[in-house]
């Protein structure tokens, strides 16, 4: 089942000559549970598509769906919800809240909802994420490493429809970069979640299911990502 696709996406900044095509017609579909990386060089379109994706910018034409529903339809408020409910966000450098513990960044996407956190899910995450003993720690206290678990739980915290994570590793080391990214393959497994990530390290690509290379606005290939030994 397609959890996320999108249709003749196309994002133009400026007009006439002077016109860049940063988006220039993407077709792509992501089935529920996969696991996809999104890889190109800077200034390929990657970072725009991730924000169609999620809804933080409107296309020039074309179409979004998550979960069934076409994202670009919603009023600016209604996509505000949206997204709060059915995207997980994970960025580089974390966008943890610095005067919250890890505990209540963690829950704090359902709290804004106004819900309870489903506890024994919560306690999952974190089991899996290895957080149990740094859950009353302040973001500043935590390595990177850390940092980026704790972003990784809160983006899983609200069972979203997709997780949109954009360059998870880049302020990592090599090493903790490939912790980071074994957390998310386990978590897209256990949890039935689909992630689409956006990365420029070819290695890192290589632990997603499928990768799909855009170049100049457009997808210019689509295969299956290596296999974990």
């Amino acid at each position: 089942m397609n959890i996320l696709s999108t249709k003749d996406l196309k994002k133009i900044y400026g007009s006439g000559e002077n016109s860049v095509h940063a988006l220039d017609g993407v077709t792509l579909s992501v089935e529920k549970g996969e696991f996809v990386a999104v890889v190109g060089t800077s200034g390929s379109g990657k970072s725009t598509l991730l924000h169609m994706l999620g809804g933080l910018d409107r296309p020039t034409s074309g179409s979004v769906s998550v979960d069934g529903k076409e994202i670009f339809t919603l009023k600016d408020e209604a996509l505000t919800i949206f997204r709060r409910r059915k995207i997980g966000f994970i960025f580089q450098n974390y966008n943890l809240v610095p005067v919250l513990n890890v505990y209540e960044n963690i829950i704090l996407p359902v709290q804004l909802d106004g819900n309870e956190p489903d506890k024994g899910y919560i306690d999952s995450i974190i089991e899996t994420l290895g957080l149990s003993s740094k859950l009353s720690n302040l973001p500043n206290n935590l390595s990177g490493g850390q940092q980026q678990r704790v972003a990784i739980a809160r983006a899983l915290a609200a069972k979203p429809a997709i997780i949109l994570a954009d360059e998870p590793t880049g302020n990592l080391d090599s090493r903790t970069s490939q912790d980071v990214m074994g957390l998310l393959k386990i978590t897209s497994c256990k949890y039935t979640q689909t992630i689409v990530m956006i990365t420029h390290n070819e290695e890192i690509a290589q632990l997603a299911d499928r990768i799909i290379r855009i170049e100049d606005g457009h997808i210019v290939t689509s295969r299956n990502g290596g296999q974990v030994s």
